[in-house]
């Protein structure tokens, strides 16, 4: 028990990654606060799930548009001061959020303008922060790292979802936004204090042309990327589109609010969690059979939350379908780092986020659209259905197929502090 407890919590052992966690521990909450507040902004605004998917759109379309060339400066420059720089960013664009709303001047265009910076800075942040894990904590640690991150994020899905729908429900939606952007002072706080010399090393790409295309065939001629990656697109454009397809199913189904969503997503947490820290406790050697597995699982999952006969049954089977949902994702991005060469890994990053955030602008506003004409039923049904025929379709190839030695680092990770989980 206690070595298994270890296991599950072996990164912490790392200054820099304490550090990290901590910053993301805090900003989480704000984070989750802000997704509440945000959608339910649009739909006060517009009264419209089409307007809905058109905003979760345009939050991801600069990653799908962008995303590659962001993956380009995560292999040329330094991670952390990248990450200092866009997480500012974010804090910046939740400001602005506040002094609209509390104002009372807000109309649906500037959220709109907002949530397209905000997809500006996540094509530039979402590949140099999943570049980054290495350069903490090292290969033999980076499964770990990863899903204790995420379900640090995920565990303040819980707090952050609740709090929102507590905090609307007083106080209206500007709070959210406020808070959210005073959580990045601490993100950015925790990255300035991070020990450089303890970063495990990697070595940055200089300048040259043709960067980007170079990116995408490394990843389409080895099979152990390029199958991941198209299992990948089809799950996370149609069978996840939960910021979308949740609140309608919450105020539209069930004819819930605020808190009725809040609930939703901190239900959503609980699994997230769960399932992050499942797979906190596997190997880091990448297991890409479980991918197909896993999208199977989601979509499955998924269907039978749209089937649902009453609010309580779909609260209950949103547990499994975020252990899923979570578990997919982790498994996915370890197993691209871990099969990426060094000074490939942060485009062939830029290329998940690509295919996992920048699908969002096609399947979001679909997603959208079936939700307002359809209703949220139909899309999480179809989407659930999508997810299933993307598994059954890889798993023959991926179940056989040969995986790599994880990544070299180029050198050693840096010594561990004691454990402070050990004693």
């Amino acid at each position: 028990m206690a070595g298994s407890l270890r296991r599950t919590f072996a990164s912490l052992r790392v200054r820099n990654f304490r550090l990290f966690i901590g910053g993301q521990l805090v900003s989480g909450i704000g984070t989750w606060m802000q997704w509440v507040a945000s959608p339910l902004l649009v739909l006060h605004l517009t009264g419209s799930g089409t307007a809905l998917g058109f905003d979760t759109a345009l939050t991801f379309l600069p990653i799908l548009l962008f995303g590659a060339w962001g993956g380009v400066l995560a292999d040329r420059f330094d991670n952390r001061k990248l990450q200092i720089l866009t997480q500012a960013g974010y804090g910046v664009v939740a400001f602005c959020l506040w002094i609209l709303v509390v104002t009372g001047v807000v109309e649906v265009w500037m959220v709109f303008t907002l949530s397209f910076i905000s997809g500006l800075v996540s094509a530039v942040d979402m590949p140099t922060r999943q570049s980054f894990y290495l350069e903490i904590v090292g290969p033999e640690e980076l499964t770990n790292a990863m899903s204790l991150n995420t379900a640090t994020f995920t565990g303040t899905r819980i707090v952050g979802a609740a709090a929102a729908g507590a905090t609307i429900a007083a106080f209206g939606l500007a709070p959210a936004f406020l808070i959210n952007a005073i959580s990045y002072l601490f993100v950015v706080a925790a990255l300035i204090a991070m020990r450089p010399r303890e970063l495990v090393p990697r070595e940055r790409v200089p300048r040259a042309r043709g960067q980007i295309r170079e990116g995408v065939r490394y990843a389409w001629r080895r099979k152990e990327l390029r199958i991941p990656l198209l299992v990948m697109l089809f799950v996370f454009t149609f069978g996840f589109n939960f910021t979308v397809l949740l609140p309608l199913l919450a105020e539209r189904t069930f004819g819930g609010n605020a808190g009725t969503y809040g609930l939703m997503l901190s239900l959503f947490g609980v699994g997230s969690l769960s399932g992050a820290l499942f797979m906190a406790g596997r190997s880091s050697r990448p297991a890409i059979g479980r991918l197909a597995v896993l999208g199977i699982a989601l979509g499955v999952l998924g269907i039978l939350v749209a089937l649902a006969p009453t609010l309580v049954v779909a609260n209950l089977l949103i547990i499994p379908l975020g252990a899923a949902g979570i578990a997919f994702a982790i498994t996915g991005n370890s197993t691209l780092q871990l099969l990426s060469s060094s000074e490939l890994r942060g485009r062939v990053m830029a290329l998940y986020t690509v295919v996992f955030l920048g699908s969002t602008p096609i399947g979001g506003t679909l997603a959208g659209w079936v939700g307002q004409h359809l209703g949220p039923r139909v899309g999480l049904a179809g989407g659930g259905v999508i997810a299933i025929l993307a598994g059954l379709a890889a798993l023959p190839t991926l179940k056989d197929l040969r995986t790599a030695e994880p990544a070299a680092s180029g050198r050693q990770a840096p010594a561990r502090e004691a454990d402070p989980l050990s004693a």
